[in-house]
């Protein structure tokens, strides 16, 4: 039966990765242990999915509590820009409004119209949306661990800083929050690397489904612990959001950088089992004959152009929703910020 050498096992970060022939006795290795340093590598990847999510969607509750939406300017030229509790007694917003009396989040500190916080809410997208490509090529070339670590402690250090950068101004807040999706760029390629190095291609469609839950996870999470804080937390409410998930975001990461590995064969806590049973169940391209990318082909697939308008339309719709979603409950709906986040929580769930 055809052997796999060793340095056909070490696999580069996003090539293509097909199982090789196993003789019988590396078959039954995978059976020797329950959960293994894979599934480990595994679970820390869907925590730090879920940090990526929260880190990108807390500033859409914490801007609830941070705009003093009673002293906002009304503009007198749009009729139906929000619902009209006071003269549709009858209307369902009416009777909610009877049961959430004004709260402090309803006179937040700042002055920012709906212009100035969609500018707000995008910046971190301009960046996230920048560093997506060039650290998935890196990843490719230098290995994931780090650049999947270290953006994602520089998301969360920056973070910290966001109560900072509004006490500074717009512009301030703007440049941190760009600094965080700068730093949250390399989570969805690095990912893809990690678990094309970790993962055997039998168990990739089930390990990468429970990583990617993660996003869902870090959203359902995020809201009403979001609300919680904002309305009840230390700092004066909503400067908690960032405190205390830059705090879990920060403590992740160094613990990702120490306990995760960037391949089997450079681990310290994997077993010798199973770290036969990965590498000889993938077939990598780092030092190897790797064949290129065949761009032309790809740029005239319909196929591709297909799934990749329906991920964008997919993406734009979601992301937009959202961050989107808070602002729209309060300030067109009257919700209390509370109700705000707890409602938002049902769109992830079907998604």
């Amino acid at each position: 039966m055809h052997k796999v050498t060793r340095a056909q096992r070490n696999g580069s970060g996003l090539g293509a990765h097909i199982p090789v022939p196993i003789d019988e006795e590396d078959a039954r290795l995978p059976n020797t242990a329950c959960i293994g340093t894979r599934h480990i590598v595994t679970f820390m990847l869907f925590l730090g999915m879920a940090n990526a999510y929260v880190m990108r969607t807390n500033m859409s509750v914490a801007i609830v509590a941070m705009v003093n939406h009673t002293a906002l300017p009304k503009d007198n030229t749009v009729l139906d820009d929000e619902c009209d509790s006071d003269n549709s007694s009858n209307s369902w917003v009416a009777e909610m409004s009877k049961h959430s009396p004004a709260k402090s989040s309803d006179r937040g500190t700042y002055m920012w119209d709906a212009k100035l916080q969609g500018y707000i809410l995008s910046s971190f997208f301009y960046g996230y949306v920048l560093t997506q490509i060039p650290f998935g090529i890196l990843a490719k070339k230098y290995g994931a661990k780090y650049f999947l670590g270290v953006g994602m402690l520089i998301n969360s250090l920056f973070g910290l800083l966001v109560p900072v950068g509004a006490s500074g101004g717009i512009a301030w807040l703007i440049v941190v929050r760009f600094i965080q999706g700068l730093g949250e760029g390399p989570i969805v390629p690095c990912t893809h690397a990690m678990l094309a190095k970790w993962i055997p291609p039998n168990e990739r469609s089930r390990m990468g489904a429970f990583v990617y839950a993660g996003a869902q996870f870090g959203t359902v999470v995020s809201y009403p612990l979001s609300g919680l804080l904002a309305e009840y937390g230390f700092s004066g409410g909503w400067p908690s959001i960032f405190y205390v998930f830059g705090v879990i975001g920060a403590v992740w990461s160094v613990a990702f950088l120490f306990m995760v590995a960037e391949d089997p064969d450079s681990s310290r806590r994997i077993a010798e089992d199973e770290k036969k049973y990965i590498t000889t169940s993938l077939w990598g391209a780092a030092g190897v004959s790797s064949p290129k990318v065949p761009w032309m082909s790809i740029a005239k697939s319909l196929p591709f152009w297909a799934i990749l308008m329906a991920h964008m339309g997919q993406n734009y719709g979601y992301e937009t929703l959202m961050t989107e979603l808070p602002s729209f409950m309060k300030q067109v709906l009257h919700f209390d910020l509370k109700d705000v986040s707890s409602c938002k929580l049902l769109p992830p769930h079907p998604l």
